[in-house]
């Protein structure tokens, strides 16, 4: 698999991202086990955790899978913390963050983590605060480089502004965000915004939440989560991508992760899978690049900024 450098940093990552949400939840460690073999094996290096995953066992899964089965060395670990109130305050406060970074660690059972997303933007906590936490944390070694979850355009500006001005080594290096060819809102402001700043996006359901594979098209019932991109614009943008796989001879998974990954600004596209088939089919998509033409139709039917 190709890697990537995040942004204008010396970060370099897989440009296809294992997201560990499912692991605790819908992934058993067994599975999640295999699924990390078949990533890595692939050449995967970038892997997405939070604390919030499965009520932090996603965590404790990757931990011993990184004691029993793939080096620490081999893996990118972007890392974060939930904006959850507690005793030293919630949100971007230093209290709040460097405990969540000290339970990121320790959970993890690594010394630092290669990507620390922070919150994208908090109101009730002074910016100087969460720069001048992000800094000390890159000097102490224990967070390699920095990056924010869901800002807004102005907001990411705001950040590396700042950063730049007195606390360097807090500058945003990625950015995360929901991009797909039904989400496609982080053309309009942040990805012109990541770019002026040197920060590259990590695209979290870049499958438009499993509707773009296609296989959701007649179920009656699902959750809120997938529910919300079943439009009838997403049956056209489907319809589109089927069609495409078809001429392609190849699956509409790899036709649509295809065009996030090779989108402008993206730095990798983070894929979930509840098993390793179902990854392996993500993991297939590295070597399908979409011919021009197809690109400019995909981009039509979902509207091109």
């Amino acid at each position: 698999m190709q890697r990537r450098r995040v942004g204008s940093s010396g970060l370099q990552v897989s440009r296809i991202g294992l997201g560990t949400m499912t692991w605790g939840d819908d992934t058993d460690g067994d599975a999640a086990a295999e699924q990390l073999r078949v990533f890595v094996q692939s050449g995967g290096t970038l892997v997405e955790t939070a604390d919030g995953y499965g009520g932090g066992i996603a965590q404790d899964v990757l931990a011993g899978l990184m004691r029993r089965a793939v080096a620490r060395d081999d893996l990118v670990i972007a890392g974060r913390s939930l904006l959850a109130d507690g005793p030293h305050g919630g949100g971007a406060g230093r209290g709040a963050l460097l405990g969540g970074l000290d339970r990121l660690l320790r959970r993890l059972g690594t010394d630092y983590l290669d990507l620390w997303q922070l919150p994208g933007w908090d109101p009730d906590v002074p910016l100087n605060e969460t720069l001048a936490v992000a800094d000390a944390a890159v000097a102490s070694g224990r967070v390699r480089y920095v990056g924010l979850v869901g800002p807004a355009g102005w907001q990411l500006a705001s950040v590396a502004e700042r950063a730049a001005a007195r606390w360097p080594a807090a500058a945003p290096t990625a950015v995360q965000a929901e991009y797909s060819l039904l989400a496609r809102d982080a053309e309009a402001e942040l990805l012109p915004a990541a770019a002026h700043h040197g920060a590259g996006l990590l695209a979290w359901a870049p499958l438009g939440r499993g509707v773009l594979t296609g296989t959701y098209s007649d179920v009656p019932a699902l959750s809120p989560y997938v529910e919300e991109r079943r439009t009838e614009r997403a049956a056209r943008i489907v319809q589109a991508v089927l069609t495409a796989a078809e001429g392609l001879g190849t699956s509409p998974l790899a036709v649509a992760l295809a065009w996030v990954r090779d989108r402008p600004g993206v730095a990798a596209a983070v894929v979930g899978a509840r098993d390793a088939a179902q990854l392996g089919a993500s993991m297939a998509a590295e070597a399908v690049t979409l011919p021009a033409e197809i690109r400019a139709a995909l981009n039509d039917v979902s509207g091109d900024r």
